[in-house]
């Protein structure tokens, strides 16, 4: 089963992988273009979306590239795949004619779920790869590889996150995969926007209880491998995995 899902899925992987990388470094290479009136030029509201600071590598790629489109990516890629896990076939009656062979529930999610991570492994990678080939020639090499590699590994953590809310939410619930995937991506931009604007109301212990918190609060382009924050990510990624394993198998397919 996971090899079937990752064969049938090899395009939408690398269609994600391949436009995802492909943005970071459309947006890393244009750091070198940047002047020191773009700082001023950021509304104030949108400071607390990592823009108050493109005077250092690190400062830009943590506004424009990792905290900006490449999340957002991450988290639809999480949503759309997670909806495919059961949802699809489940809207479409396939399901129940795959559940009829030798695998159980339990097995076929945590196969399909394998597959997802493969993708989410993927999709870090080709950014990871993406932004180090311009690394260079964009000035960006004030930034280590082993930073980059820290950013790369809590994106994947990021994308697994949303992809076991995705699988939760249609393990449970049955719905079709348009309405999973609406319903993952729009906690994933509310969670976004909250990040962002936290510091804004006056409310920044609000962060905390959203995912993008742990995936680049802790500046891992400055500072490196946070354990705490990808433990986090880790963590919760497991319990609505295992949340989603338990649900799935106790429900009446079709309700």
């Amino acid at each position: 089963m996971f090899g079937k899902t990752l064969y049938d899925n090899r395009r939408i992987f690398t269609v994600w992988a391949l436009a995802t990388g492909l943005l970071a470094m459309a947006y890393g290479s244009f750091y070198p273009q940047l002047s020191p009136e773009s700082v001023a030029s950021v509304p104030e509201a949108m400071r607390g979306f990592g823009l108050d600071d493109t005077a250092t590598a690190a400062g830009y790629l943590q506004g424009a590239v990792f905290g900006l489109l490449v999340p957002l990516l991450a988290t639809c890629y999480g949503a759309a795949t997670g909806a495919r896990m059961t949802s699809a076939d489940e809207e479409s009656g396939y399901l129940d004619l795959l559940l009829a062979h030798p695998i159980g529930r339990a097995r076929l999610l945590l196969h399909r779920f394998a597959a997802l991570a493969v993708g989410a492994v993927a999709l870090s990678a080709a950014v990871l790869v993406a932004v180090l080939a311009v690394r260079t020639s964009a000035r960006l090499d004030t930034i280590s590889v082993a930073n980059f590699t820290a950013q790369a590994v809590n994106l994947a953590l990021l994308g697994l996150f949303f992809g076991a809310l995705a699988t939760a939410v249609g393990a449970a619930t049955g719905k079709s995969r348009a309405t999973v995937f609406g319903l993952t991506a729009g906690l994933g931009v509310l969670g976004y926007a909250l990040n962002g604007f936290a510091p804004q109301i006056g409310a920044e212990w609000l962060r905390h209880v959203t995912p993008f918190h742990y995936y680049i609060g802790g500046e891992p382009l400055r500072y490196g491998f946070g354990p705490t924050d990808m433990a986090v990510l880790a963590v919760a990624t497991a319990v609505l995995l295992c949340a989603s394993i338990l649900r799935f198998a106790r429900r009446d397919l079709g309700r």
